[in-house]
């Protein structure tokens, strides 16, 4: 790669998800279930200014959880079938192809039950900006779109959870630069590491990091 801002933030990604891969995540997991299905998912990252300072929305998976649990995350989860077959306002981004529909959906419908706050029902309430597909040997795995969303767009009460479903406990809003101090899955440290960025340059043409494993090492593009 070239020297430019792109090349940099690549590298910069890239030494991140290298680094964190490397917590526990060794050589011999990629020889357990290698026949598991990988369903598409979608997660949104909500992002709200508080006193000047921006927050995000996270919750904690529960103890029991076979997928990440205990940990903190933003809201998200698989795509339903019936997610296909919504309709949105808008124009998806052209980066999701065929399953842009679902995945939106997915998005939207995630954070009702997880959060129980509805975003308008229109593409450009969430902003594209990751994909991430779950190494081999977890118990489960995703081909993960990560999301954008702004609270501005939320149609009911972003303090009020009282309509979410048990999934997530501790919801809460947290300071962006505080957010490391939970106990994070990995992409998800990567994904703030992402957000930060383009907080910092909001109107820069925006490529979509893409990170998965294959040949038991990890790769990356941009999308």
């Amino acid at each position: 790669m070239g020297g430019g801002p792109c090349a940099r933030r690549a590298d910069i990604l890239r030494f991140v998800v290298d680094s964190l891969c490397c917590r526990g995540h060794g050589a011999g997991m990629e020889e357990i279930d290698k026949s598991k299905v990988i369903r598409d998912a979608a997660t949104v990252v909500l992002l709200r200014e508080l006193g000047g300072v921006p927050h995000v929305l996270m919750g904690q998976r529960g103890a029991k959880a076979v997928f990440m649990p205990n940990k903190y995350v933003f809201p998200g989860g698989a795509v339903d079938e019936a997610d296909h077959g919504c309709t949105l306002e808008g124009v998806p981004d052209i980066r999701l192809g065929d399953r842009a529909v679902g995945l939106y959906m997915a998005a939207m419908r995630e954070l009702r039950e997880e959060t129980g706050l509805r975003l308008a029902p229109r593409f450009e309430a969430l902003r594209f900006i990751f994909r991430a597909i779950t190494p081999p040997g977890r118990p489960r795995r995703f081909d993960a779109r990560f999301f954008v969303a702004d609270v501005g767009d939320v149609q009911n009460d972003p303090d009020d959870f009282s309509a979410a479903c048990d999934e997530l406990s501790n919801l809460h809003w947290i300071a962006l630069d505080e957010a490391r101090s939970l106990a994070l899955p990995f992409i998800t440290e990567v994904v703030l590491s992402e957000v930060e960025a383009l907080r910092t340059a909001p109107k820069t043409a925006h490529k979509a990091p893409f990170f998965y494993h294959k040949d038991g090492r990890s790769h990356f593009t941009l999308l």
